[in-house]
């Protein structure tokens, strides 16, 4: 018999987030879905019962509300069976025009506020799961392979690194399984909330210059270029939570797949042609 799987949701209230909450209820499996504002998934505790579906006010820079999200669910449910770290944002900016003020409030968020999500998800896992296991599903970004001039997403490649890390270090026994999916150009509501800063003097004089043409994509940017489906991207989520051997990474979309091959082929020839 296959008991329903019980998910805790970072970054819920739109997006690929919100898409998982629902592809997930609608499987059968339940839900705890974590977002600063409870109230954006109204529409769907209205649908669900308690039984299924939790929503809890989370912000992953507030380190002790992450303790207690994952106690209150722990409380609810009894486990939590697989996690998904999706909260996150991203800013369109010269890497070189980027306070650091605002550099280490989107490290905050994306990969510290991830690892201590997947620190209280590890701990879950292994010491209150009966028995023990459980899946990390970490966003990233296919950024991470090739960073996409005008947009400071970069901490991507820094979660990549610490994911890695967390997976050489667990003890096999614990069953815990972690990969990290790379989405390209899927359509969400972070077209609309990402943050802007001003041009860099420098760059301001030559319109041809890479990351000029990058801001004049915008604002129609989303229905110029970002066409991925967020319910095909719910439905691979799903299915990794199920496999036996997930993978350690999983590109998704076509942009993903070339940066990923693109990144793969340019490793090699300097490997053959410098080493």
């Amino acid at each position: 018999m296959t008991f329903p799987k019980v998910w805790f949701i970072t970054g819920a209230s739109t997006g690929l987030g919100r898409e998982v909450v629902k592809y997930a209820l609608s499987k059968g499996d339940n839900v705890v879905a974590t977002l600063r504002k409870p109230s954006m998934l109204e529409d769907l505790t209205t649908r669900y019962p308690s039984s299924r579906l939790v929503t809890v006010p989370l912000d992953v820079t507030d380190t002790p509300s992450i303790t207690t999200a994952f106690n209150q669910a722990i409380s609810h449910f009894n486990r939590v069976d697989v996690v998904l770290n999706n909260a996150g944002y991203y800013i369109v900016s010269e890497a070189e025009g980027l306070s650091h003020k605002a550099a280490r409030e989107m490290f905050d968020v994306l990969l510290w506020g991830a690892e201590n999500v997947m620190r209280e998800a590890i701990r879950c896992f292994r010491d209150v799961n009966r028995p023990m296991g459980g899946r990390i599903l970490n966003l990233s970004s296919r950024n991470a392979f090739i960073p996409q001039v005008g947009t400071v997403n970069r901490v991507s490649s820094a979660l990549e690194c610490l994911t890695e890390g967390y997976i050489g270090e667990l003890d096999p026994e614990w069953q815990i399984k972690i990969t990290l999916i790379e989405p390209g150009l899927f359509r969400t509501s972070m077209i609309q909330s990402h943050a802007t800063e001003p041009i860099h003097p420098a760059y301001e004089s030559n319109p041809s210059l890479p990351t000029r043409k990058y801001r004049a994509l915008y604002p129609d940017i989303e229905d110029t270029h970002f066409d991925g489906d967020p319910a095909k991207f719910a439905e691979v989520a799903y299915k990794l939570s199920r496999l036996d051997d997930p993978p350690i990474r999983l590109p998704l979309h076509r942009v993903a797949l070339e940066s990923a091959r693109q990144k793969g082929e340019s490793l090699l020839e300097t490997a053959e042609n410098w080493s």
